[in-house]
């Protein structure tokens, strides 16, 4: 695509083949930064190139990261985190960048001024710049008090061991303080306090951790302890790291089967360590066939898809998925603990009721909540439109397999996650 206002996605009825869905961005992501903290050179395979996975890739760049790119594979040249020590960084909308680099920058002894799109600078990260505070940090607000863009002046190091996160707003300053603490050389201990959101996506960042021979102590999400030894340090050993496709942008693949046919997505299996695709679980309620295969899952329709209530709080990404699958139900979705929601690309509880009721559904919703009663029949001719939202593209095109043509306005805007979704989507509905 290139330039284009609005595509045109005519009636489809079915969807059948096979599809290799781009790699993880919040894998794609974590292992740029954390291989720019190790002394070794990392080669990561099946990456993905995207616009959010570029502003991470320009960042550590300008941070004097040297990053070689092939068909196939990403090599990063390690510097131990010595980075450049002042630069501006631009990073777009990408919370995946945005946060972590934040976290790491304010524990080097540099001076960085992080900046977004408008949009990154309605995204709270006070939460985050309290936490490394508590560690001698020193971050200054340039406009908005809790609100990008910020200034990083170098840290006054202080004998603080113990720090605080609170949990309930983003699980990404978690995982960036999870990533920047060993650079201190000595004991953490991060408290969390309240409920964490999205867990499944700390488990990722302490996947990765491990890949690179950092652990932690996991106090059931209560709290994380880092030990500090010259074994529990970055440091990389591997030949490379292959990246799994996307499990949050397999959720549309699988939705689609679910609704209308049968999908067999390779490169993903049950023990995947995104939390997405727990997404599987929530559409084998609805009536989806699942099956897990070595190599692959392969899902098929519901004789009548369900409706139902969802805790969403583990997989807020893929639930924006079953708030369009409700479209397509048989009974009421509710949809519970979606709250982060409102502090991603755009605040996606407005943006979901707007669009669904295009359709025709009745929508009603909370702070924390949003229950869709299907229509009796799906509209035709709907304009939808995506807020600058991937994902609001993306779950929105399902709409067409109800045999109604659906336009999607600023359908570039995948380029955040998934450059080629049309594309790939396209060449499978029929």
């Amino acid at each position: 695509m290139s330039n284009i206002e609005n595509i045109v996605l005519n009636p489809k009825n079915y969807i059948g083949g096979s599809i290799t869905p781009p790699g993880s961005k919040s894998i794609t992501n974590r292992l740029l930064l954390l291989s720019s903290l190790t002394p070794n050179k990392v080669v990561i395979k099946n990456h993905l190139l995207s616009e959010d996975s570029e502003f991470m890739i320009k960042a550590l760049n300008k941070l004097n990261v040297a990053i070689d790119q092939s068909v196939d594979s990403l090599t990063i040249h390690g510097i131990s985190g010595n980075f450049t020590k002042k630069t501006d960084l631009f990073l777009g909308n990408a919370g995946t960048a945005f946060r972590p680099l934040c976290a790491v920058l304010s524990l080097s002894d540099g001076e960085y001024n992080l900046d977004g799109i408008e949009r990154m600078h309605e995204r709270p990260i006070k939460d985050l710049v309290n936490s490394v505070s508590q560690l001698g940090a020193q971050i200054s607000y340039l406009k908005n008090d809790g609100f990008p863009p910020v200034k990083i002046n170098p840290i006054i190091k202080n004998n603080t061991s113990q720090i605080n996160i609170k949990g309930s707003i983003s699980s990404q300053f978690l995982t960036g303080l999870l990533m920047a603490a060993p650079m201190l050389n000595k004991d953490i201990e991060i408290i969390v306090d309240g409920d964490l959101i999205s867990k499944p996506y700390i488990d990722i960042t302490l996947s990765l951790l491990k890949m690179f021979n950092v652990t932690y102590t996991n106090n059931n999400y209560r709290s994380f302890k880092y030990i500090f030894s010259k074994e529990n340090t970055y440091s990389y050993n591997k030949k490379y790291i292959n990246v799994e496709p996307d499990a949050s942008s397999a959720s549309y693949f699988f939705a689609a089967a679910a609704i209308s046919g049968s999908i067999e997505v390779k490169g993903l299996n049950q023990a995947s360590i995104q939390g997405d695709i727990k997404f599987l679980d929530f559409i084998k309620k609805m009536g989806a066939q699942v099956q897990y295969l070595d190599n692959s899952i392969k899902v098929s329709m519901a004789s009548e898809l369900l409706g139902g209530e969802f805790d969403c709080i583990a997989i807020p990404d893929a639930a924006m998925t079953i708030a369009v699958m409700a479209l397509f139900a048989k009974s009421p979705v509710k949809l519970i603990n979606i709250k982060s929601w409102k502090v991603k690309e755009t605040d996606r509880i407005i943006a979901m009721k707007n669009e669904l009721e295009k359709f025709g559904a009745f929508v009603s919703t909370t702070e924390n909540t949003i229950e869709i009663n299907p229509p009796q029949k799906i509209k035709n001719n709907v304009k939808v439109e995506t807020y600058n939202d991937h994902r609001m593209a993306m779950c929105f095109s399902l709409t067409c397999l109800a045999g109604v043509t659906t336009i999607i306005h600023d359908p570039e805007c995948v380029k955040k996650t998934y450059p080629n979704y049309f594309k790939d989507f396209l060449s499978i509905v029929k």
